[in-house]
């Protein structure tokens, strides 16, 4: 068991899209520093349940607690302020716009925008973009030091697993305390994922208070990387324990294959 209190606390959460119950009666945990797998069958509700968490749905029921306060009903920038940070299933990345110009929107919060600090207060804008610039190069530092030497190149003249690194590093650019994952392996190659996997590895090494959530439908990521999984089938949980655990329980086995092992 651990002792120290979840840094997320999920109750009773339901979300409700007219007649479909896409999440029922969901209550789960994730603990500080834990790397936690979602697992379940297309459309069983793991990408809503992430949807909810950082605020761009609203509950219809139930409440989520981030770090002992409630979250339930704020909005996603100040669920984002909070220490939520997400990466998406699609590629959310401004291609036309350099590898610097993506990441560092990953910290918009603690930007000055103003046209008055832009254009008057030069000495500190020109820090400001210094520290942006440190921050940005430590983070690929991790990830794929090569990428520093194209910092300032357009980024979609990079491959797919460059461009999952920098959406990774966007994410990490505001310090939060919890990352959601939503299939960062889509649409790349078995050897593309495994060395992404050993980034976020590296990464959770440097970071140990960092929670990380996945979704990942390879199952030999989830075996490798995470530390505990939740199955999640028709917006309901149905298992909860160490990959192990959970492949070898039967109600897994019937909501994957439709019938019991």
């Amino acid at each position: 068991m651990n002792a120290q209190p979840p840094l997320v606390e999920v109750d009773a959460l339901t979300m409700r899209f007219g007649g479909l119950t896409a999440l029922d009666n969901l209550s789960l945990e994730v603990h500080e520093g834990e790397v936690l797998g979602l697992l379940g069958p297309n459309g069983s509700g793991k990408t809503t349940f992430f949807n909810v968490l950082t605020g761009i749905y609203k509950a219809s029921a139930g409440t989520i607690r981030f770090n002992g306060r409630p979250i339930t009903g704020l909005s996603p920038q100040e669920i984002y302020r909070s220490g939520v940070a997400r990466t998406f299933q699609r590629s959310r990345l401004s291609l036309p716009l350099t590898v610097f110009d993506n990441i560092v929107i990953g910290n918009y919060q603690h930007l000055q925008h103003g046209l008055f600090f832009n254009v008057f207060r030069r000495a500190a804008f020109r820090a400001e973009y210094e520290r942006a610039l440190e921050q940005v190069r430590q983070l690929l530092a991790i990830f794929s030091p090569p990428l520093l030497e194209r910092l300032f190149e357009p980024v979609g003249t990079f491959s797919m697993i460059d461009r999952r690194r920098i959406e990774v590093c966007r994410a990490l650019m505001s310090s939060p305390r919890l990352l959601l994952l939503d299939e960062p392996s889509a649409g790349m190659t078995h050897d593309e994922t495994h060395a992404l996997m050993d980034d976020i590895l590296e990464v959770r090494g440097k970071l140990p208070k960092l929670s990380v959530v996945l979704i990942e439908h390879e199952m030999n990521v989830i075996e490798r990387i995470t530390e505990r999984c939740i199955v999640f089938s028709y917006g309901k949980k149905i298992a909860d324990g160490t990959y192990a655990e959970i492949t070898a329980d039967p109600v897994v086995q019937t909501a994957y294959l439709g019938e019991a092992a």
